[in-house]
Parts: structure tokens; sequence; C-alpha cells
């Protein structure tokens, strides 16, 4: 990673990524540039550096922030009508983090609006275009910092993994998107989707620049009790007992070719390394994304039910009383994709549907988290597709709720779980499309699963 010193300033890192940033306008990557701010940053940073004083281990590298994490520069509108004018009175642990080691953001980039989507077309600010093909989606919900890394508009990108959220935008945009084990990294300050799946990662170009991110952002957060004490940092390098599983029930005809082909030269080049390559049955993971698809929404209504007019952001204008104020505020602030899950979920937690769906659901949940236990028993590490297909075009799906939703079949297990992934670049299709894989390790295996990564390359 690109630092600042002596001979590069942070200064230069800094105009040379916001002039990026304006020449890849088009893709409608960034809602906001943080023009102002980001060079009196680098200033600073380059005054400390003249001086002979200690700088971070990010000093002057300029990143991209997905507009759903909190900090006083500019709106934080996760890219919601609802949201729209709001500014934050505090910054996201994470964020605090990365800019105490000198890293300054440029820009908050574009997502599907709450989180909610794979694609993000469920922007109200409209879709990123994908980094490599401008007639396909970008991928979601965190295609905007995605696409700043995959064009080299900065070093590395924030975002946010619900159920595939970083995975699959970096699979359509060929980089690394790592999901840690949930709890690793603090979500305080980070707009909520849902709670107990919510996992806050990164975008980057090497595995040696993701675990740098790592060790800077892990540890236990007091403003977020879900926070686990730090093992990131205090993991010891252990090598792999020389067993990868790969999953039965993903290697169908509803993968694409071009990726099942991908998987298996893989798995061919870990044998030739002395890998074993182990196929794992795990049946229970036919139940996750019905799961999934009810959690989610129930957690997803009770998060957003704080947004109704009354203490920021959007206020409807076309209210006489407080029912109408929380009923046209919502109507007008929520994208129909956050009023499709708002609904379900308060279906599902419903009097007389809560056991009906929500309780088999967790229910569901108990049983995944088993069955990737046992799965680690065998193996050391899990490779499978991220999802079915390479990036699809531009309208393709987001009139088909159901086709979307297939898109997270083979990452929302993951959250569920709460073990980490990283997807891994490993190649293109015969049309140019990028192509990845995701590595799949057991809980608090982070760091050995980066290290690990690398054999991949």
């Amino acid at each position: 990673m690109k630092t600042a010193n002596k001979k590069v300033t942070a200064e230069r890192l800094v105009r040379d990524a916001l002039e990026k940033a304006e020449f890849f306008r088009d893709y409608n990557i960034f809602t906001f540039l943080n023009k102002t701010g980001a060079i009196q940053k680098a200033r600073e940073i380059d005054a400390k550096i003249a001086k002979g004083e200690k700088v971070g281990r990010l000093a002057g590298v300029p990143y991209a922030l997905k507009d759903n994490f909190l900090s006083p520069e500019g709106e934080t509108t996760a890219s919601a009508h609802i949201l729209e004018g709001f500014t934050s009175p505090v910054t996201a642990t994470v964020v605090e983090k990365l800019e105490a080691e000198g890293a300054i953001m440029i820009g908050r980039t574009n997502l599907d609006a709450f989180a909610h989507g794979s694609s993000t077309e469920n922007s109200y600010y409209g879709p990123t275009l994908n980094a490599f093909d401008q007639e396909r989606v970008a991928g979601g919900s965190s295609g905007g910092s995605a696409v700043a890394v995959a064009l080299d508009i900065v070093e590395f990108a924030t975002g946010t993994d619900t159920g595939g959220s970083i995975r699959q935008p970096a699979s359509f945009n060929g980089v690394y998107g790592l999901k840690p084990t949930y709890g690793c990294n603090s979500r305080y300050g980070v707009v909520a989707m849902a709670s107990s799946t919510d996992c806050i990662g990164f975008f980057t170009k090497t595995t040696e620049d993701m675990d740098l991110l790592m060790s800077v952002a892990s540890g236990q957060d007091p403003k977020d009790m879900t926070t686990l004490p730090d093992f990131y940092n205090d993991t010891k390098p252990s090598k792999p007992r020389g067993r990868i599983g790969v999953i039965k029930d993903f290697d169908n005809e509803l993968v694409n070719k071009e990726i099942r082909s991908a998987l298996k030269k893989k798995c061919e080049a870990l044998e030739k390394k002395g890998y074993e390559i182990v196929e794992l049955e795990m049946p229970a993971l036919k139940y996750a994304l019905a799961a999934y698809y009810i959690i989610v929404p129930a957690e997803v209504a009770s998060n957003l039910s704080r947004y109704d007019g009354v203490r920021y952001a959007l206020r409807s204008d076309k209210s006489d009383d407080l029912d109408s104020l929380y009923e046209n505020t919502r109507n007008e602030g929520f994208m129909p994709e956050n009023k499709r899950r708002i609904m379900i979920g308060n279906f599902v937690l419903s009097s007389g549907f809560y056991d009906a769906y929500f309780l088999k659901a967790a229910k569901a949940r108990t049983l995944i988290v088993k069955e990737y236990e046992k799965a680690f028993e065998k193996v050391d590490y899990i490779l499978t597709p991220v999802s079915p297909s390479p990036a699809f075009k531009l309208g393709e799906k987001v009139n088909d709720p159901i086709a979307m939703y297939l898109e997270d079949v083979m990452s929302v297990s993951l959250n569920l779980a709460g073990v980490p992934g990283l997807a891994v670049p490993v190649g293109k299709t015969k049309s140019g499309l990028p192509i990845g894989l995701q590595l799949v390790g057991p809980r608090r295996s982070d760091k050995n699963l980066i290290k690990f990564a690398k054999e991949l390359e």
C-alpha cells in the first residue's frame, strides 16, 4: 500500500485519487467527494512528515467510505432518500481507527439503499456501473466501494456484509473482499441493516493490504457489545493440515459453467501443491436462503422503525397528523426493496406467524452453525463460488426479487453461521468479466484465511 513520505506527499496521493474519481464520474461511484476535508488532512500529515514526527501505518492513504458509515464529513444517507440531509454527530469506530493511522477519506460510495440489495440498483442515486462492463451491475450492496478499488481510484474501501454484500461485488469487479468473523470489527456508527448478521469489512487489491487493514480495525469496542476481544492480532500463524473442502450442493447446473471450471482448476492447482480436496455434504445449507430472508427482514423491520420523520432527515410536508406523518414520510423516503423487507419482517414477527416462520428460521440457523462446525472438523478451509453467475446486466433482475435473492444463495450461510469468508479474484470469463471464488474458514480464523488466500494467487 502506497503511503506518504518525504518523496511522495499525502496531498499528491489525495489529489490523484480525487482526479481519478472525477475521471470515472460516469460510473456513479460516489455520493459525496470530500475534496476540501481530504486535502486539509493530507497537508496536516505532510507537515508531520516534514518535521520528522511519527505518522500512522496508513499515512496519507486515500480510501472510500461506504455511505452507511457515520462520520461528520458530508451527509450519511445510506443512499436512501429518507436520510437525505442527515449529517452525523458521531464517527464510526472503524473510521476512527483507520484515520488514527493516517488514512484519508476522499468520498462516500454508493450502495443499495440501507444495504438492501445485490446490485446497487436499489440506490436513491441510481446504479453504480461495473468496473469491467458499464452495461452490467457492480454487485451489491457495496457496489460503489468495490468499483472504487477495481478502478484504482483508492487503495482500499470499506464495506458491510449482511449476506454477501462485500464478497459478491468484490467477485463481480475482480478485487479482494472480506467478510470477517461476526464481532471481529465494531459495528458502532454503521447504519444497521440486520444486527445479528452485519459485518464490517474491506475491499483491497492484495491480501497484504487486507491483513494490514484488519490489524488496524479489529478489536473489542465498549460501544458495541457484540465485539470480540482482539483475536486477529493475537492469532499465531498456523500451517493448514492440508485438507480443503468443496460443497457438493454448490456444484450444479445452476452455477455458471465458467465459474465451475474456475473452481475445478483451483482445486487441481491445490492438489498439485499437496492439498487434499474433500467433497462435503452439507444438507442444512439448503435452508440458508429461506432462513436468511425470514431472519434478516425481521431485523430490518425493527431497525428501520426509527426512521419516522420526527427526529432527523426527511419529513413529509403532506401530513396533517402524526399518523399521516409516519405514513407519508416512510412511503416517500423508502425504496421499494426497503418496503418489501419491512412488510416481510413485520409479517413473520406478527402474532400467529412468529412460530410458523421466525422460530423455524432460527432453528434452521442453529443447524447451519452446527453444519459448519462439523465441516471444519474434516477440513481446514472451504472453497466455493461466491455467486451462481458473473455480473449480470443492468435491469435484468431488478423487477424479479426472487431472482435477485438467489444471487445470495452461496453467501448468506456464512453470515448466519458467523464464519469469515474472503472473495478472491481467480480469473475472467471469455467475455472479460471477473470471476471470484470464496474462501471460508472457521470462526476466528480470519488471519490464517487471508494468509492461505495467497495459495490461490
